[in-house]
């Protein structure tokens, strides 16, 4: 069954998938404030760190924005993505991605509405969660008590956290290690491992 396509905001860029089974495919993307799409680089990155792990993983991209990471992780043989927006202009270009894809309905979930309370409506567990939310929010550590509070993290679980800089600083529980980090002048990503 069809998503639905809608009229939506004008959509002014687009995000390219880097690798995998839609590599060189771009999908256009939302521009609306806050909205901040991992740059090629960081993805990049970000999937060479992945790459023993992302295939036939469970996914979680809790502030999914443009869906970059999720698709990326779908492209390179994810068994499975619950994409989360706020923005509901973004969630539906999110869905028409999808469907331009034709990515079956049985391996994506799109939800629309606060990231930290629509994880209480989940059932599933998750080999990999992506905490990429817009800047100077406080949402880094929200995130990782929310995380923790539900048990959404399967054994060995990743979790790959992308901030601004100068909020890198923020706590995780002693059984998250981390395992691989990047930083530039205004942006840090780390990726922990749950044991």
């Amino acid at each position: 069954m069809k998503r639905g396509v809608k009229k939506q905001k004008s959509t002014t860029g687009s995000i390219r998938i880097i690798s995998g089974k839609w590599r060189g495919r771009k999908l256009p993307v939302l521009d609306a404030q806050g909205l901040r799409p991992t740059t090629d680089r960081n993805k990049e990155t970000l999937f060479n760190w992945l790459m023993p792990y992302i295939n036939e993983s469970c996914c979680l991209d809790m502030f999914a924005g443009s869906g970059s990471l999720g698709f990326e992780a779908l492209s390179r043989h994810a068994s499975a993505v619950v994409f989360m927006e706020l923005e509901k202009s973004a969630w539906q270009i999110i869905k028409n991605n999808l469907d331009k894809l034709q990515v079956s309905e049985q391996q994506t979930k799109v939800l629309q509405g606060n990231s930290l309370e629509l994880c209480k409506t989940l059932d599933e567990k998750f080999d990999l969660i992506f905490i990429d939310p817009p800047f100077n929010a406080g949402l880094v550590p929200k995130s990782i008590e929310t995380i923790e509070a539900l048990d959404l993290a399967a054994p060995d679980c990743l979790v790959y956290i992308e901030c601004e800089a100068q909020n890198q600083h923020f706590q995780v529980p002693e059984n998250w290690h981390c395992i691989k980090e990047k930083a530039t002048q205004s942006v840090s990503s780390k990726l922990f491992q749950i044991n």
